[in-house]
Parts: C-alpha cells; structure tokens; sequence
C-alpha cells in the first residue's frame, strides 16, 4: 500500500476510534436498549417533552452508532480491494481501494469535528442573515451571492431550505435576506460564521472593468422552541408593516403584509416577508427576536466563561473573518484560522465544512494566532 493511502487509514483509524470514545462504545448498546425499550412504553407519551426527548436521543444515538459502523466496513472493504488488486494485478481494484479509503478518512475527519457540536443550542434549525454593506449595486450583488452560497451548502447537507424574508436591491443583487435552515446541528455548523465577509473582483457592473473590493455581513442564531421562555415587553419593540417586495402574486404585493419588529433595549430588527397573511409574518418575526435575544444570551455566557478565549474567536458584527480574492489570482482565507482555497468557485458553491471545521476546533480547543488579511 502506498504511503499516503497508508497515512489516510491511520488518520481514519485515529478519527473512528475518537468517535468511539466519545459514545462511550462499551455502554452504547446497553443504552440503546434503553432507549429502545423506553420507546415501546405505552405510557410514554403521557409527558410529550419527555417522549420527544427520548426519541431524539434514540435517533441520534441509533445514527452514530450506524456511521461508525459504516465507516469500519467501508475502511476494511478499502483496504481488502487494494490487497486484491495487487495480486491479482488488477490496477483498476487498486484505485478503486485507495478512493474508499481516502473517502473514509474525509468522512470521518467531518465526523470527528461534529463531536465538538455539543453547546446548548447546537442541534437546533437557524435562521442565517445576509446584509449587503456600503457600496451600492457591488455589495447588494455580492449579499446575494453569500446567500446563494450558504443555500447550496445547506442543499449538500440535505437541510431544507426557506426565505424568510428578502429585500431586492436596486439594480442587482440584494440589500439583504434572511434564510430559515432546518437540519440537525444546523446552528452548531454555521454559528461561526457571523461576521463581515470580504470580497475582492474585477466587477462586472464597471464599464471600465477595475477591480472592486465589496463588504456583506452574515449573523447567524438558533431557532428555540416553546420549550424556552424568553421574556420581551411589547412596550420595547416598534412593529412596522410594509409591502413585501418578494414574489408572491398580487396580494402580495398590493397590501402591507410585511412585518418589521425593533426591540429598542439592543437595537435587534427582525422582518419577515415569507407569508401573504400579516398574522403569521407577525407571528415568525416574533419567533425571529426571541431566537436573536436567545443568541445574545448564550454569546454573553460564553465570553463570560471565557473572556480570553472568547476575544480570539470574536464573530461579532462588524468583524472581518474571510476575504473571497476573485481577481488577479483566486483565493478564499480565513482571517480567524488561516485555512485557505484556490477555489473561489467550489467555495461560493457551497464547499464551505473545512472553514466550518476549522473555525470550530479553534472555538473548542483555542489557539490560533493573528491572521495577516490578502489584498
């Protein structure tokens, strides 16, 4: 076996046995049958907070349980093709082999970094914010492909995807737009990636064809179920109403279907667009402040716990964490962790886990020093 492949299979090794300890793997099965066995309680559902839990928790475990073993089989099947391949001389089992392996190592490196996903709201659906920065057509052009990009990461994850609110730009692109996610972790996989967004290219709106620099921003916060209480007095927020300016067909567009509400003691503003009815706009853009007070909470707890590590790992608004250089050379850099693509155009289309990954590790474990920006 070749050197690198041989690499890839003690790297994946090291990621399944990781992941093993962290089930705890000798008392997975005894807990499964727990799980189980509470499930087929026909008094279960008599506490429905209580039942879903245990639900959960099954799938979760019962899912894991499954990957790892996967992973096993899909490494030992890898690496068993090799050995027939080479003797038998059939280099086309080799290839095959060596793509499974390498193919697990990468499966399992994701999966090992899904083990840090354990903070309060980490499992929950998130809603994700785009806002086009100053600079007119170029910013709103470039918010809008940041909320393409984030869709079509969420698509290669298999999450579903809604808009809940969108406000076009002028001439092109967006002023701003807020995406509904719903997956499992979506939260605890995009949490880090508020921030100011940098892009650097020759711009297509310049008839002189100069190179333009554009700023967006992302803000990322949990979706909370009834099950947390967040209080908010009417008397601090302003609501607005306003004209949808989205699809939706003439009644949509005719009548002030839209809601805005401002909680005056942080300044937070949450719209949504996303019905024809005003009440149920109304009713998620409230949804929508409760998730963003919830966030500030648990942002104001982890600083509080710890400061330090906190301030090397700042996602707060108005903080520039990666630059997307388009022209004269392609490169995507993180400016939190240095991780690095020369693909912008894998990148915007959604490639974005090993930016995710690292800023993640970064969060759990620290470190990390200050990273020079790219022109």
């Amino acid at each position: 076996m070749r050197a690198e492949i041989e690499q890839a299979s003690d790297a994946a090794k090291q990621s399944i046995g990781l992941l093993r300890r962290h089930l705890d793997w000798d008392t997975v099965d005894k807990r499964l049958a727990e799980l189980n066995a509470a499930s087929e309680d026909p008094d279960l559902w008599n506490d429905a907070e209580a039942a879903q839990k245990v639900m959960r928790e099954r799938q979760q475990l019962d899912e894991a349980v499954t990957a790892i073993k996967k992973l096993e089989r899909d490494l030992e099947d890898g690496a068993t093709l090799i050995e027939l391949g080479e003797m038998e001389g059939d280099e086309s089992s080799i290839r095959e082999g060596e793509a499974a392996i390498l193919a697990v190592e990468k499966e399992a490196a994701s999966r090992q970094v899904e083990t840090l996903l354990s903070g309060e709201a980490d499992g929950f659906d998130t809603y994700l914010e785009v806002h086009a920065g100053a600079g007119g057509t170029e910013s709103q052009d470039w918010a809008n492909m940041l909320q393409r990009m984030y869709a079509r990461w969420a698509e290669r994850r298999k999450y579903k995807v809604e808009v809940a609110e969108m406000t076009d730009g002028e001439e092109a692109g967006i002023k701003g737009a807020t995406l509904l996610i719903k997956g499992h972790n979506a939260y605890g996989w995009l949490k880090t990636e508020s921030g100011v967004h940098r892009l650097v290219r020759i711009s297509p709106y310049d008839s002189s064809a100069r190179r333009h620099t554009s700023f967006a921003s992302v803000w990322v916060y949990p979706v909370i179920d009834d099950r947390i209480e967040i209080e908010i007095k009417e008397s601090d927020c302003r609501i607005d109403t306003y004209r949808s300016s989205g699809a939706g067909g003439q009644h949509v567009n005719t009548t002030d279907s839209a809601v805005r509400i401002t909680h005056n003691p942080t300044g937070i503003v949450v719209a949504c667009q996303q019905e024809r009815s005003q009440h149920k706009n109304r009713a998620t853009a409230w949804n929508m402040l409760r998730a963003r007070l919830y966030e500030l909470e648990l942002k104001k707890r982890e600083e509080k716990a710890n400061a330090e590590a906190a301030a090397k790992t700042d996602i707060g608004w108005g903080h520039q964490i990666r630059s997307y250089v388009l022209q004269p050379y392609q490169l995507v850099k993180d400016l939190r962790t240095g991780t690095q693509s020369t693909d912008p155009d894998e990148v915007l289309d959604g490639d974005l886990d090993p930016f995710m990954e690292a800023s993640l590790a970064q969060r759990v474990y620290g470190g990390g020093e200050a990273v020079e920006d790219i022109d």
